[in-house]
């Protein structure tokens, strides 16, 4: 979709008139034959109901382009669909859903004993004799509550600390940029999202997994135990994760896969670490992400929760969907959705400004809440 096209549609959503209209489509309006052939039979919810909800996320005004939607009901997919020029083999980024991989693999890592969630983390620029942030601990980096000086959205960009690490003065050493932060905060007393700060616990995950400091044997390191812990037990094939110039994974915000696994992912989550029978992680590990911080209950362990606005990150609208639904959240509106108490993991993927973002996930809840808690 080009610019222009979005433009028009932010103009158009702002017209009182042409929203009201957009809001549900007329009830005797035939559902296209697209929207019926993306749901199955058997989909766990109302399949027409379904099919009009998802043509909806497609095809109304002032949403944005949903660009891939894949809808999971008790393990089996029970309706996809793309837009048009993109598919089932198309790689999407991530942005911050990478995020939570990154949590579990750090999760794998502690499983394995090689870290401990409430020491100091292995980070020898703070590990110097009289550095305050050798207080900081594994669990703080994972709950966003290092104490890190950072801002994650500046205004203008080049103000964000995100923006600096990824595409200016940090972007050879991601990691050096963000551990060299000072404090802003006593760790562990306040919740400030951070993009950064998963890029130093990816960085964590490297100094274990090998000694050397050559690039491409830290690349290696991490991207085996990936393959080898995680992305080859799930099948998910299409998976690749990107790495700056010093070898450390960009484990904040730039993964690539299909929407299919993605959904394999969130179904993964769904199950607590489970996957065909086989405990890939422990559980209690999942339980931890998917747990209230002390200083944020929107948030876990680099996961969203489904409350105090945590999923819309909008405090004027009350909250929809079960308590217990989490999220791997990413910009401009890609969504893995999982409701455990509703066996379903939703993966939304595509392109939603932040005017289109907030009708956008209210129509994906939509979706969400024609399955019923059992």
């Amino acid at each position: 979709m080009t610019e222009r096209r979005l433009s028009l549609i932010a103009s158009l959503a702002l017209l009182p008139a042409l929203a009201a209209c957009s809001n549900t489509a007329p009830v005797d309006a035939p559902l296209t034959e697209a929207a019926l052939d993306a749901v199955e039979e058997d989909a766990g919810a109302p399949r027409d109901q379904l099919a009009r909800q998802i043509d909806d996320l497609f095809t109304q005004e002032g949403l944005g382009e949903t660009r891939a939607l894949v809808v999971m009901h008790g393990g089996t997919v029970a309706a996809e669909r793309y837009a048009e020029g993109y598919d089932a083999e198309t790689r999407f980024v991530s942005w911050s859903m990478a995020k939570t991989v990154t949590a579990v693999m750090i999760g794998m890592l502690v499983s394995d004993g090689r870290l401990r969630l409430d020491e100091s983390v292995p980070e020898p620029r703070w590990n110097r004799p009289g550095d305050p942030r050798g207080e900081i601990t594994l669990r703080q980096l994972l709950q966003m509550r290092s104490g890190l000086r950072h801002t994650e959205a500046g205004n203008p960009p080049y103000d964000s600390s995100e923006v600096r690490m990824l595409f200016m003065d940090g972007r050879d050493d991601m990691a050096d940029f963000a551990t060299a932060q000072p404090l802003e905060a006593e760790p562990g007393a306040k919740f400030e999202y951070s993009s950064n700060t998963t890029v130093i616990l990816a960085d964590i995950a490297a100094r274990v997994l090998t000694d050397s400091t050559d690039p491409d044997t830290r690349r290696k390191a991490v991207d085996d135990y990936l393959r080898t812990r995680l992305f080859a037990p799930l099948a998910m094939d299409s998976m690749v994760a990107e790495y700056d110039a010093n070898g450390t994974l960009i484990g904040g915000s730039l993964m690539h896969a299909t929407a299919r696994d993605w959904a394999r992912f969130g179904e993964f989550l769904r199950n607590k670490g489970s996957y065909r029978g086989s405990q890939l992680i422990p559980r209690k590990w999942i339980e931890f992400m998917t747990s209230p911080s002390p200083r944020s209950g929107f948030y876990g362990g680099q996961t969203w929760l489904n409350r105090d606005s945590g999923i819309d990150r909008d405090d004027t609208l009350a909250d929809r969907g079960p308590e217990t639904m989490f999220a791997a959240i990413g910009h401009m509106g890609q969504y893995v959705l999982v409701s455990p108490g509703q066996r379903i993991t939703v993966v939304r993927l595509g392109h939603s400004d932040g005017e289109q973002r907030p009708r956008m996930l209210q129509q994906l809840l939509d979706i969400v809440e024609l399955y019923p808690e059992t």
